[in-house]
């Protein structure tokens, strides 16, 4: 006993009478073969065997599906999937017409002429099944009679796409993943941006040797109840533009969609304008959407999975989905929510009156300093030094932001001073990895505790002034008279840019470096910028060696600022 595929069954069952011939049972070789065939399935009024379509509802506008059932006594399993909103659906059986206008025969009426008559006799069905909202929910009979079944669905909240699935051999399809006895997706570890889900595994991997993934879904909202309703969250035209397997989930639909016509429907204009037109109006309804605040992944065939890159103290759903890859058709495991760990709160230094405090901050962390003046003041300065890669500093008084800049090198900050005020810093490290910096605040500003940089703080060699022994090099100063400290280190061949940049810490001074490598100490400044800069000839070297530079400017204050190093090699031959 099974469901007629494509126009001729259904023209068949409705044109014969009661003592009509036998009609056959479904071929397995044939169902295949047919299902394959999309063309069989265009009138997608027509529910085919143990295959699961996709269908589309505009809002208060009910479709209507037909099956027959050519025997009593029949298994049967009607699956209906609400993917966008909540649908309401019903199941009714139509008798069978005594009598046929074709008379048995074999000459069926038109399709269009047996719709119009199950129609016309929908009131006189005998309703089996209703239900209204946005679960999976099925009807399943181990004994139906035969009939001309009819599936009504109508959407009354907004347009929505759904999924339907029919049999009449349940037993030996079970195209649908089977939950195990505890179906609930367990959180077992729980962090400030992890979460650690484990659930039981299928049935059906194992017992029926059928091909199962597991995909976990993550969202702000809700848990969801099948797969479809997440592809319709993440994007109407995303969820649309899967491909369907062949034969297992094709729906017609699915190419009127985007105004495809159908092979039957080339050349014909008013169709193809139609199909525009309701390619139009889905377009508008649907690609609009903004993208959902949401996540899919498919893990393959683990049971366990730890979703990261979570934020903090923020409540999460998860849902967790068998996927028979065969049928591409899933279940739902009874999802579960969690909230993530609060970050933990960071101990907030104290900032002293015109001490410098040194800094670490890991990757892409963040440090907190407070600064309360203990005297009335007109102005606060902050000194900032950053030793490696570029910061974020951030200053509240009493709340409010003042300040909010990103640091590189030696900066200062000068703000507007408030009776009995208290300052917040906020420090941001830096993406690439770690941070290193120097800060200073003060009501006090007399002389910065760093030394004046020049925009450029690179060191140049002059290629042709280079001999065997000595290498001349120059760099910029400021207007203001500083100490210059220079230092060469012997470094071998393999040695190059990539080593240098990891040294680059503009916060070492010269109490790190060997005497050895001490060449000399000057001092030095312009009060005309276009003429700051100074030349050094470096004496005593070897011939054909690596070395390299650095230059190291030292602050009234006696903090040293390095430039950035300099690797320069002597002349093998002269």
């Amino acid at each position: 006993m099974r469901l007629l595929l494509g126009h001729l069954g259904l023209c068949l069952v409705l044109a014969v009478g009661a003592g009509a011939q036998k009609l056959p049972t479904r071929d397995e070789g044939l169902f295949q073969m047919q299902v394959r065939e999309k063309a069989l399935f265009h009138d997608s009024s027509v529910i085919p065997d143990g295959a699961e379509i996709n269908g589309y509802l505009f809002r208060d506008t009910p479709k209507r599906y037909y099956f027959v059932v050519e025997e009593d006594n029949t298994p049967l399993s009607v699956t209906v999937t609400p993917c966008d909103a909540p649908l309401e659906w019903r199941l009714t059986l139509q008798e069978l017409p005594e009598d046929a206008s074709g008379e048995a025969s074999g000459e069926p009426e038109p399709l269009d002429q047996q719709k119009q008559q199950a129609t016309a006799e929908e009131d006189e069905g005998a309703e089996l099944f209703a239900y209204k909202g946005n679960d999976v929910e099925s009807y399943m009979a181990t004994s139906s009679p035969s009939g001309l079944y009819q599936l009504e669905l109508v959407s009354t909240e907004k347009d929505s796409s759904f999924k339907v699935y029919a049999t009449t051999t349940p037993e030996s399809d079970q195209p649908y993943p089977e939950l195990p006895f505890d179906p609930r997706v367990d959180v077992t570890s729980l962090g400030r941006t992890t979460v650690t889900l484990a659930w039981k595994p299928t049935p059906t991997g194992s017992r029926l040797r059928q091909p199962v993934q597991y995909c976990v879904v993550v969202n702000k909202e809700h848990n969801f109840k099948s797969l479809c309703a997440v592809e319709a969250k993440i994007g109407g035209d995303d969820a649309f533009m899967v491909a369907p397997k062949p034969g297992l989930d094709f729906s017609p639909f699915d190419f009127i969609h985007f105004g495809f016509p159908s092979e039957n429907d080339l050349g014909k204009g008013r169709s193809i304008t139609s199909n525009k037109a309701l390619s139009n109006k889905i377009s508008r309804s649907y690609m609009a959407k903004p993208k959902a605040d949401i996540q899919k992944i498919c893990i393959g065939n683990k049971n366990i999975f730890t979703m990261a890159d979570l934020k903090p103290d923020t409540q999460y759903y998860f849902d967790v989905f068998a996927v028979n890859t065969a049928s591409n058709m899933s279940t739902a495991y009874v999802g579960t929510f969690a909230r993530t760990k609060e970050e933990a709160k960071q101990k907030t230094l104290e900032l002293k009156d015109g001490k410098v405090t040194d800094i670490f901050i890991k990757r892409k962390g963040s440090k907190f300093l407070r600064f309360a003046p203990v005297s009335s003041h007109q102005k606060v300065m902050f000194y900032v030094h950053s030793c490696l890669d570029t910061v974020q500093i951030q200053v509240r008084r009493d709340g409010k932001l003042v300040l909010s800049q990103n640091v590189e090198g030696v900066r200062q900050f000068q703000l507007r001073g408030k009776a009995k005020a208290k300052y917040l810093v906020r420090l941001r490290g830096s993406r690439k990895g770690a941070s290193m910096l120097k800060l200073l605040a003060t009501t006090r500003p007399n002389k910065q505790p760093f030394p004046s940089l020049p925009e450029d703080t690179r060191i140049k060699a002059f290629d042709k002034l280079r001999t065997c022994t000595s290498v001349t090099v120059a760099w910029l100063g400021t207007q203001e008279r500083n100490k210059f400290c220079v230092y060469r280190r012997e470094v071998d061949d393999a040695y190059g840019e990539e080593h240098r940049r990891r040294e680059q810490n503009q916060c070492t001074g010269p109490e790190t470096r060997k005497k050895s490598e001490k060449v000399l100490c000057k001092y030095f400044h312009s009060p005309n910028l276009q003429k700051a800069v100074t030349t050094e000839t470096i004496k005593g070297l070897e011939p054909g060696k690596s070395y390299l530079l650095d230059v190291y400017v030292v602050g009234h204050g006696g903090h040293a600022v390095k430039y950035q190093s300099k690797l320069v090699k002597t002349r093998k031959f002269c």
